[in-house]
C-alpha cells in the first residue's frame, strides 16, 4: 500500500485512521495528507487523521491539493514539512499522484535534478515527467 520514493518519503492512496498505527510500524515519523476533506463520501476527514497521527506519536501536516493544480505556497509547505521530519514521511492522497507531485516540485525548487526525481518516482510506479515539461 505505501509505495517507497526514497529513503525519505513513501506515497499511499488514502489511507485509513488504522492505517496510521501501521505507518508507525514500519518506521514512518510524519504524514503529510495531500487531500481536501470532503473529496469523496467516506474519508477520514484531516482532523481525524491528525488526531490519530498524534495519538501515535507522529507529526502531522494537511497541505490539500485539488485536482486545479498546484500552488507556490503548496509547494513551499511539503519542503518545510520534509524538511521538519526526523525520518522517513509518509504523504498521502486520492491515489498517491498529487503526493508524489508535490513532493517532486518541492525537491527540485531544493536543487535535486529532475531526472532524479522522475526515476524515483517511476520507480515507485508513478510518471511524473509531465511536470518539467
Amino acid at each position: 500500500m505505501f509505495r517507497k520514493i526514497d529513503d525519505s518519503i513513501s506515497v499511499a492512496p488514502q489511507i485509513s485512521v488504522a492505517d496510521v498505527a501501521e505507518a508507525k510500524r514500519q518506521g514512518f515519523v510524519h504524514i503529510v495528507n495531500n487531500r481536501p476533506d470532503g473529496e469523496q463520501p467516506g474519508q477520514p476527514t484531516a482532523a481525524e487523521m491528525r488526531a490519530a497521527a498524534e495519538a501515535a506519536g507522529l507529526g502531522y501536516s494537511e497541505i490539500p491539493i485539488t485536482h486545479a493544480g498546484f500552488t507556490q505556497a503548496q509547494v513551499d509547505a511539503m519542503g518545510e514539512a520534509l524538511a521538519k521530519a526526523k525520518g522517513p514521511v509518509l504523504a498521502y492522497c486520492r491515489s498517491g499522484t498529487r503526493s508524489t507531485y508535490v513532493w517532486a516540485l518541492a525537491r527540485a525548487a531544493a536543487g535535486d535534478a529532475p531526472a532524479d526525481l522522475n526515476a524515483k518516482a517511476a520507480a515507485a510506479g508513478y510518471d511524473i515527467s509531465g511536470l518539467w515539461r
